[in-house]
């Protein structure tokens, strides 16, 4: 199913964890059993025959009652101590969900948090991850639970050195005489503001910075490459050196909460989901309108509690 899912054994080996060599012995095992091919070469990946084809079926279904098993021991599970897993994209997985989880673990000490950094779309139904956090929608996979949770607004900024070596544009088309960095997601369309038909604003002239990765595509925007559209939390950063332009331009993206409905059944799965849907709900004005978190807040506060504790 690796295989043919991915098209080749290379790709196959490193979603299984093993080696490519590995991959094509347990190939080849499979087609001296059954004696007929499996797999054939096209346009140079590997597709299933016609035999594999109706062995993918059953296979498939396989897999899912195996992922329906792994899920029903977890809805057994009532004691709150063990592993959650949880997949969120850079910015609220990188910056955000560690704070706000700390507060989560001085009430469950025993609850691990293992948290899945990236844009893909982590496959819940086989517990790739136990929650996700999710921009735009809950997903197309079957039996999944979502809630919107939060709405982010984006801006456009630049860092200071840029404006004072660029000058600061006015309006949109003034942002053709400018440098801009862009991100390149899942989709390969470039982080930016949209217009309600969902076409990019003006964006600028030229592209000095571009990457696939929100940190290094935020750090670019900083060190003054130019121009980027950056959700309007970050310019909290306490190393931020941004200021936001063309103010009246932003966009808003929804935030979903997601989790197979089996394994809100889990005790622990269950108090992670809910304590995000809360953290959430108290931070939604600083997604929305940017400003101080309340963590970050609350942080500061309890490190200078313990500063004054230690001092005592």
């Amino acid at each position: 199913m690796a295989v043919a899912d991915t098209g080749s054994l290379t790709a196959a080996g490193r979603k299984l964890g093993m080696s490519q060599p590995t991959v094509g012995r347990r190939i080849r095992a499979l087609e001296d059993h059954f004696g007929t091919p499996l797999l054939r070469r096209e346009d140079g990946a590997l597709i299933p025959t016609r035999f594999g084809q109706s062995m993918l079926d059953h296979i498939r279904r396989m897999q899912e009652e195996a992922s329906a098993i792994d899920r029903a021991t977890a809805t057994l599970e009532n004691s709150l101590a063990g592993v959650v897993r949880i997949s969120a994209t850079e910015g609220i997985g990188t910056a955000w969900l560690p704070i706000v989880m700390q507060e989560f673990r001085t009430e469950h000490p025993d609850i691990l948090i293992d948290l899945g950094i990236g844009f893909r779309q982590y496959n819940l139904a086989q517990r790739e991850a136990d929650i996700a956090i999710r921009w735009a929608g809950t997903g197309d996979q079957n039996s999944l639970i979502g809630r919107k949770v939060a709405t982010a607004t984006f801006g456009l900024y630049a860092s200071a050195e840029y404006l004072a070596r660029k000058g600061r544009p006015q309006s949109l088309e003034d942002l053709a005489e400018h440098d801009g960095v862009i991100a390149t997601l899942n989709d390969n369309k470039p982080l930016w503001i949209l217009e309600q038909k969902q076409h990019p604003h003006q964006m600028p002239g030229r592209i000095t910075f571009q990457s696939n990765s929100i940190w290094a595509y935020s750090e670019a925007i900083n060190s003054g490459y130019g121009i980027g559209a950056l959700p309007v939390t970050s310019d909290t950063r306490p190393d931020a050196n941004i200021e936001r332009i063309l103010p009246n331009i932003s966009k808003q993206e929804d935030i979903y909460l997601v989790a197979h409905e089996d394994l809100r059944r889990s005790a622990r799965i269950r108090a992670v989901f809910d304590f995000l849907v809360e953290a959430f709900a108290q931070d939604a004005a600083w997604f929305l309108n940017g400003g101080t978190s309340v963590y970050d807040l609350e942080a500061k506060q309890n490190a200078s509690a313990l500063k004054t504790h230690a001092a005592q």
